[in-house]
């Protein structure tokens, strides 16, 4: 029956990865707005509250190289289901906080380390199976349901919080992620060769019609080569990649948790990374500047400046290390380099509420953001994934 599916069962999968993402990861994101009330109730200091949403990534960073093994092994279906089930039970159980300790259980080790199998991590290590030449218009689809999952849960879950309490946000949002992703994601399979199709929604292995294909391969050494995770730990370009996802995600955490309580590619993987730094940057600076002018303006520029050119890096997080390391062993390779992202994503939250609590403001925290999102968007330039694999818009033709 599954030989039988149609040949654009991939963008099937894709729509199925943009749902999963805009539920998975805002349940996650979602701590920025219940960080504030908590906070109200328990009067717990700050660095020790942002820190149970480190403590997740935490936690995630242990079970990342360990996850993309699972992957390679089971497949999605059961990864996914995984983090449907510790996301959704995190947040449920969530209503009942009363200690620190509940705090970091729930929000911190089920929320955040489940949200991993739903979000970029998980995602990322088998959507490049199903697409070769359009990977980096199918990643960015589906990783835009994050913006739109932002747009549309946590304004709902900000009104159930004004008027229910945060206690029952959790359990809705729970309630939420349960019903719609557990029977979903049945639907996803690891690479479309298993259905008897082909990448991209070709009929037949060997690309378009007509005697032409089109190929984005830049260095046809480098993809024909059989990356081991221990290959990939030898060369340079592994560890740039590294240094750039985990300065990255410092950056985008330290302001996403903080915010609230304080108030496409067709140019190329790393124009697109270095705008999306820019535009955490330039929030940054925004949050740094309100302190002396509270204006609507500041306020607007950091919304724009995050919403969109900031998550511009969700475009491409994914597509990257595909490009430079896909193979028989990327689940290994994924894992081990989001180990990276996940450090930084941790350490943002957590430094930042350290900083605020030590300093009494943000100026510094902020500060350091703007640093590391500069060194983020230096070292992906050094890593090159375009001398690997050209973007789509750039891909040559052969006959």
């Amino acid at each position: 029956m599954e030989a039988r599916l149609p040949f654009f069962y991939g963008w099937v999968i894709v729509a199925v990865a943009f749902v999963t993402m805009g539920v998975g990861v805002n349940a996650r994101t979602a701590f920025s707005l219940l960080f504030p009330p908590i906070l109200d109730e328990f009067g717990w200091e700050r660095g020790v509250t942002a820190g149970a949403f480190s403590f997740g990534f935490l936690v995630t960073a242990v079970a990342s190289p360990v996850l993309g093994r699972l992957m390679d092994r089971r497949g999605p279906r059961v990864v996914i289901e995984l983090g449907v089930g510790l996301v959704a039970g995190g947040l449920l159980l969530a209503s009942g906080i009363r200690e620190p300790w509940h705090l970091y259980a729930t929000l911190g080790v089920l929320v955040g380390g489940g949200s991993v199998c739903l979000s970029y991590t998980g995602q990322s290590l088998y959507l490049p199976n199903w697409f070769v030449r359009r990977r980096g218009l199918a990643m960015s689809l589906a990783f835009s349901g994050v913006g739109v999952g932002s747009v549309v849960l946590l304004p709902w879950l900000q009104t159930l919080i004004e008027r229910a309490g945060w206690r029952a946000a959790c359990r809705w949002l729970g309630a939420v992620v349960l019903v719609v992703l557990a029977p979903l994601n049945l639907l996803l399979r690891r690479r479309p060769e298993d259905l008897g199709l082909a990448p991209d929604g070709d009929r037949a292995p060997g690309g378009p019609a007509a005697g032409v294909r089109t190929t984005n391969v830049v260095d046809a050494a480098r993809v024909a080569a059989d990356w081991t995770l221990g290959r990939a730990l030898g060369t340079a370009r592994f560890w740039w990649i590294a240094v750039s996802y985990l300065s990255g995600l410092y950056a985008w955490y330290a302001v996403q948790v903080h915010q609230t309580r304080y108030l496409v590619d067709r140019i190329g993987r790393e124009w697109v990374w270095t705008v999306g730094n820019f535009g955490f940057a330039l929030c940054s600076l925004a949050l740094i500047l309100l302190r002396h002018a509270p204006t609507p303006r500041l306020v607007e520029l950091m919304v724009v400046a995050q919403g969109l050119l900031g998550y511009g890096l969700v475009a491409v997080i994914g597509a990257i290390p595909a490009d430079v390391f896909q193979g028989a062993h990327y689940g290994a390779i994924f894992g081990s380099l989001m180990l990276a992202a996940i450090v930084g994503g941790a350490a943002g939250p957590w430094a930042t509420g350290a900083m605020y609590d030590a300093t009494g403001g943000y100026v510094l925290a902020f500060g350091v953001a703007m640093g590391s999102s500069a060194l983020s968007a230096g070292t992906i330039w050094l890593a090159a994934p375009r001398t690997v694999r050209a973007v789509a818009g750039r891909a040559a033709t052969e006959r």
